[in-house]
């Protein structure tokens, strides 16, 4: 899409706010395109500071941060869309009662935020807040700025991280630009981001060439020295499809009589399954497992035990092939990709991660999808339903029953005839039951809660059954989105097959995590978040 098409598109969504309440709702909009990241606070003090003799009401603050012309990203976290931003801050420096002087005292202003943030909010990371900081200092220091990134860029160990600062250049690429000065730091940063996707499509001569930033020479950045000297591929990539061996297992109730009846037996049988592993960093490996296109019956019937009218009705459902992460995504596989952990239960990086809100969930998805090139996102629910069965039509895909020794769960509790056991009160790490289902996935009864991609609906009437996530049209972002598979402090019940729960999309709790889904080669049921819907 071009910058002319994109001016329109933002100027017609700003018109549409605008006719929606008064006119002084676009003075307050223009104000709040310099941050990158809006918080209610910083709308707040915007407001106060700078509009209070304007007759801005203070009900704009609300409107704004949840009309169309932003999005959020996080607990009360919000971004606004990037054409928007540019067009609004060009009107805003047009504006000769505001003009350059004005967006000089915003950044000002925020700058004195994000020390404010610093202090406050324990959930934003030093690097979250340096990029806010950078986004201020553009407008007041420009050259200083752009060699502090491009200095980022040059000394940046990690290959994630890399990725990440690209992103923010991109992001500035509108601030950069305007200055006229420093087409060489943007022109570096486009050959870095094409090393990183394809280190053969970029060659050694051509990275360190003539790239200059206020009298710095900008080299290769050291993460990818290596791929540069020896001339090899970087590790960002897929292998090759691979087998992976597995055990599965199935309970068989123990013959008896008194207490003996409630024993299970569990049968082990090897088994193996097609995948592919994403490597992502040294030591840390995404493995995906290939599931195969099918046809099932989604829900649970009115005879299974414990089940509720929100999975009925049961109907039947086609999902094409995809691959899904063999685990729930680790906490070493989300500070890779995200520079931090929010986790709860520390200590061994083979945990699932956690306290992940599913505008974090989406977040990691974007990034994996920009560190890796490959599009990755959260499962429709229609597609966990199918991956966790595997052809089973049992509670769970191991049979009729749940005990600890195969999930971890609120064991302190039983279903139908299962017996009691252990209650670990905490995250255990990923497959360590060593039990998979016939695709070869683990953990997907217990441990952690894991997002899917759909709005949550009370129950199956006009559900999708092509295996699609069920969105809707008119959403508000703040509502909530569909939870599957129980977790460590799930009664037994929750973590059968075909259990719905749900949430509102901004909260973070110690049994949320995720589980990724990518989709090689194209299918009916890839879904892209742009300009706040899925497509």
């Amino acid at each position: 899409m071009n910058q002319i098409t994109d001016k329109i598109i933002a100027q017609n969504k700003v018109e549409r706010f605008v006719s929606r309440f008064e006119s002084s709702y676009h003075l307050l909009a223009c104000h709040a395109a310099l941050p990158l990241v809006l918080t209610p606070e910083l709308v707040n003090y915007l407001r106060v500071q700078f509009l209070k003799s304007e007759g801005v009401p203070w009900i704009a603050e609300a409107d704004l941060l949840l009309s169309d012309l932003c999005r959020p990203v996080g607990y009360e976290l919000y971004v606004m869309d990037e054409a928007v931003r540019t067009y609004l801050l060009h009107k805003l420096e047009q504006d000769k009662r505001f003009g350059e002087k004005r967006i000089k005292d915003i950044a000002r202003l925020l700058l004195n935020y994000v020390k404010h943030l610093a202090k406050k909010n324990p959930f934003l990371s030093r690097k979250e807040l340096k990029t806010q900081e950078w986004g201020a200092m553009l407008y007041l220091d420009t050259e200083q700025t752009v060699r502090e990134i491009a200095r980022a860029i040059c000394e940046c160990v990690d290959q994630a991280e890399i990725a990440r600062l690209l992103k923010i250049s991109k992001d500035f690429k509108q601030q950069i630009a305007s200055s006229g000065q420093f087409q060489d730091f943007l022109d570096y940063a486009q050959l870095v981001n094409d090393a990183l996707r394809n280190r053969e499509q970029v060659s050694l001569e051509a990275m360190t060439s003539s790239h200059v930033v206020a009298g710095d020479e900008l080299t290769v950045p050291k993460s990818l020295v290596n791929s540069f000297t020896t001339f090899k591929v970087a590790t960002i990539k897929i292998t090759e499809t691979h087998t992976f061996e597995f055990t599965i297992a199935t309970l068989e109730r123990q013959s008896g009589k008194g207490k003996g009846r409630n024993k299970w037996v569990i049968n082990r049988q090897q088994s193996q399954a097609e995948g592919i592993i994403e490597i992502l960093g040294e030591g840390i490996e995404l493995e995906l497992m290939k599931i195969p296109t099918g046809t099932f019956w989604m829900g649970a019937p009115k005879s299974e035990l414990k089940s509720r009218n929100s999975e009925r009705p049961q109907h039947q459902v086609t999902v094409p092939s995809f691959f899904m992460g063999k685990y729930p995504v680790t906490q070493a596989q989300y500070e890779t990709i995200m520079g931090k952990n929010p986790s709860r239960f520390k200590g061994d990086k083979k945990r699932p991660v956690e306290q992940v809100s599913w505008y974090d969930a989406v977040e990691f998805c974007d990034y994996l999808s920009q560190y890796t090139g490959r599009q990755y996102r959260l499962p429709s629910e229609a597609e966990w339903e199918y991956a966790c069965r595997g052809g089973t039509t049992t509670p769970f895909h191991f049979g009729e029953t749940i005990i600890s020794e195969l999930v971890n769960y609120k064991a302190k509790q039983t279903y139908d005839a299962g017996s009691k056991g252990k209650y670990s009160k905490e995250t255990t790490p990923v497959g360590s039951f060593e039990v998979a289902n016939v695709f070869g996935l683990y953990d997907m009864h217990g441990n952690v809660w894991e997002w899917c991609v759909d709005h949550w609906h009370g129950n199956y009437e006009n559900v999708p059954t092509n295996g699609s996530a069920w969105l809707n049209k008119d959403k508000n972002e703040n509502r909530s989105h569909v939870l599957r598979g129980g977790s460590w402090a799930s009664d037994p019940s929750y973590c059968r097959s075909a259990y719905r729960s749900n949430n509102y999309s901004t909260l973070r709790f110690s049994y949320f995590g995720l589980r990724v889904v990518c989709v090689i080669g194209g299918s009916p049921t890839t879904l892209k978040f742009t300009n706040q819907k899925w497509e």
